[in-house]
């Protein structure tokens, strides 16, 4: 069945959107339209969980399947599941878990072209390492990743490290050839270490800004090398907490938003109401009046409790990225960084993957109105 939207463009262009479950049918620049933000749906390369729903608990109750509906009510049409550093039996058996859950459900596989693998081949220094568990942090080992590519269904389309690891280099040569996005993070590698990576077509870096130190060397450290170098792509955690405003401000006029990424690196108790929780990463938590979510009774922050649609939000009312270009991070960049030439963008022939948000007086995003994916009504909150 046909149907359409209507919306102002991310560019502010009053817009309707025709689509039906086989795709985008037409696109067309309307007179009036009502006064929503109409975008393609939201695509987080960065999602530990959502909900109460944890990607990195091998023993919850709670099924992977019930992460679409969560998501779409915030926007997320697409999201790439992200398992964080364990011992090799505790990794393979999250990535089954992530490959079963596609296989049983429809709706999930449709959201989920991909894993991230964030770790374990990390820096184990504290400050770079952040919520890592030290004792499980290694060297890059291609015969174990294999092993879990292999547990993935070949899924794996980012890997997250630390490139002053030994052997980092031959890995990083190893997953790109064979199609998976390397990304450094948790790392404290120096400008050769980075470098080398590049070199050996690493693409990405990983929340940039965090997993550092409180107290770094002023020019020698890992920051400026990945600013500087023009092959790297970056992603941000635009929730408030993890980077202030100037910061991020900064970051992206260095890197050029044209290759910058926004994730929300959400983590299971992200859109809970705010407590004290027990988590399988993290351990004991707390999320606060304010979404932030942080360590109980220290100061140190335990992931983000931000959806990318509250990113979003916060990168243009917060951090003052104009509205198209803060939807197009979350939208067709990483769609771009990913090669998925089916989503991210409102074009004939695309995925059936929208989004309507209200929108504020200067037509900046507001509260998710409405949710298509795959060409379905997904979530009104009419």
């Amino acid at each position: 069945m046909t149907q359409t939207l209507e919306g102002f463009g991310p560019e502010g262009v009053p817009l309707r959107v025709r689509f039906s479950p086989a795709g985008i049918e037409e696109v067309s620049r309307i007179g009036s339209a009502p006064d929503l933000l109409l975008a393609p749906g939201l695509i987080d390369i960065q999602l530990n969980g959502f909900g109460g729903v944890d990607v990195n608990d091998t023993d919850g109750d709670r099924s992977l399947a019930e992460l679409p509906p969560l998501l779409w009510a915030h926007g997320v049409t697409t999201f790439c599941p992200t398992v964080i550093s364990g011992s090799r039996e505790r990794v393979a058996r999250l990535l089954t878990r992530v490959t079963e859950a596609r296989a049983a459900n429809a709706d999930f596989a449709a959201c989920v072209p991909g894993i991230h693998l964030e770790g374990p081949y990390l820096s184990a220094h504290d400050g770079y390492r952040g919520a890592h568990d030290p004792d499980v942090l290694r060297d890059p080992d291609i015969a174990e990743f294999t092993e879990w590519q292999r547990a993935a269904d070949g899924l794996i389309r980012i890997v997250t490290l630390a490139p002053e690891r030994a052997g980092a280099e031959e890995f990083t040569r190893y997953v790109t050839r064979r199609g998976v996005t390397a990304s450094i993070g948790h790392s404290a590698a120096s400008a050769a270490d980075v470098e080398s990576f590049c070199r050996a077509g690493g693409r990405l870096s990983t929340h940039l800004g965090n997993g550092l130190p409180a107290t770094v060397e002023r020019h020698d450290n890992v920051l400026w090398p990945q600013l500087a170098a023009s092959g790297l792509w970056a992603t941000f955690i635009a929730d408030g907490h993890h980077l202030p405003a100037p910061v991020l401000t900064a970051l992206l006029r260095a890197k050029g938003p044209g290759r910058s990424v926004l994730v929300s690196d959400a983590v299971t108790v992200a859109g809970c109401p705010p407590g004290d929780y027990r988590t399988a990463v993290g351990g004991n938590v707390t999320v606060e009046d304010s979404g932030r979510v942080s360590l109980r009774g220290t100061p140190y922050l335990a992931g983000s409790g931000a959806s990318l649609a509250q990113c979003v939000r916060w990168a243009c009312a917060g951090a003052g990225l104009p509205t198209a270009d803060a939807v197009a991070m979350a939208t067709r960049h990483p769609a771009d960084l990913l090669g998925l030439a089916d989503r991210g963008r409102l074009a004939v022939g695309a995925r059936a993957d929208l989004v309507q948000f209200e929108r504020d007086g200067a037509g900046r995003p507001g509260a998710v109105r409405t949710t298509v994916a795959g060409g379905v009504v997904r979530y009104s909150a009419a």
